[in-house]
């Protein structure tokens, strides 16, 4: 109780020392935007196009569930004229200061608010949550380009028409991808088609492109997967004979290696078929930097290794 209520005036404290050194929110007559996730800001930039300046507060391989807002993150999130983040309890720890910033009146919008509650899929751990990882169905992830697009026309009409023409461009090009990650996950058996990673991020890509999905974890990585969860998913591996399964770029891999070792121990040997994008995207300036270049990656290097290839 006491690291709680040292938390909460620490972080009233920061706010308000923020607040005094506050400047202006406007970057060279663009909207200065803040993102949480590399996925939201990706949104942002193809829809905001030259008329946004984009910062995202967690970068490549850093797992949302566990990020904490520095006294740099308060201060870039007090300058902005737009916050964007998931919503659906992704950023956890940040929750509170994301709502603080109502009190600065800088609008806050969660991506995932819009979307229609009876096609989430429910959190299993607790009663009235839904698993936030909508971005792995390409066609969820539309409607969340979609809630971008009104925001931004809402908060500068003087440029609506440009964003959405960005936006119906972008929507066109997610358009292919759904399609792509439909055809590839089609080159695979369906009594093939399971994928087991560290923890319980793929339940929305398994729904959409039909792959049974197991994570060794649960939907948040602040969950902790014990001897008894390892034992028993090396044996459904054993008894499935799943040839692969991966780790992932934002989650330590020492779990997965211990499932591993664990069938390994039993007699059939399972490959690491390689690093798959969670939670994060990958580095600035390569193709899995992108949202789209993340989620080929993924189908890819799935299906390579679900194929023994």
């Amino acid at each position: 109780m006491k690291k709680i209520v040292l938390a909460v005036l620490t972080l009233s404290l920061l706010l308000s020392a923020c607040a005094t050194e506050t400047g202006s929110n406007t970057t060279n007559g663009k909207l200065n935007i803040v993102t949480t996730t590399g996925m939201i800001a990706d949104i942002v930039i193809n829809v905001g196009g030259e008329h946004v300046e984009v910062t995202s507060l967690m970068g490549p391989g850093v797992d949302p569930h566990l990020y904490k807002a520095s006294e740099g993150d308060i201060r870039r999130l007090q300058e902005a004229n737009l916050i964007f983040y998931n919503g659906l309890h992704l950023e956890a720890q940040l929750g509170e200061v994301l709502e603080k910033m109502n009190d600065f009146n800088i609008t806050t919008v969660a991506v995932a608010d819009e979307i229609d509650p009876a096609i989430l899929l429910s959190h299993p751990q607790y009663e009235d949550a839904y698993d936030p990882h909508i971005w792995f169905d390409v066609t969820l992830w539309m409607q969340a380009v979609r809630r971008v697009q009104e925001t931004l026309s809402e908060t500068d009409p003087a440029h609506k028409s440009a964003y959405e023409a960005n936006a119906t461009a972008y929507l066109a090009q997610l358009e292919e991808l759904h399609q792509y990650v439909f055809s590839q996950a089609e080159s695979i058996p369906a009594e093939k088609r399971v994928i087991i990673t560290a923890h319980d991020a793929f339940s929305y890509f398994g729904r959409a492109y039909g792959f049974e999905v197991r994570g060794l974890q649960g939907i948040s990585t602040e969950s902790q997967a014990g001897t008894a969860d390892v034992q028993a998913l090396a044996e459904f591996i054993v008894e499935q004979q799943i040839p692969a399964i991966f780790v992932e770029s934002s989650v330590p891999q020492r779990n997965v290696e211990a499932v591993q070792a664990a069938v390994q121990s039993q007699g059939f040997d399972v490959q690491i078929g390689g690093s798959l994008f969670s939670d994060a995207m990958g580095s600035e300036g390569t193709p899995e930097g992108t949202y789209i270049g993340m989620v080929r990656h993924n189908i890819d290097t799935i299906v390579t290794a679900l194929k023994g290839e």
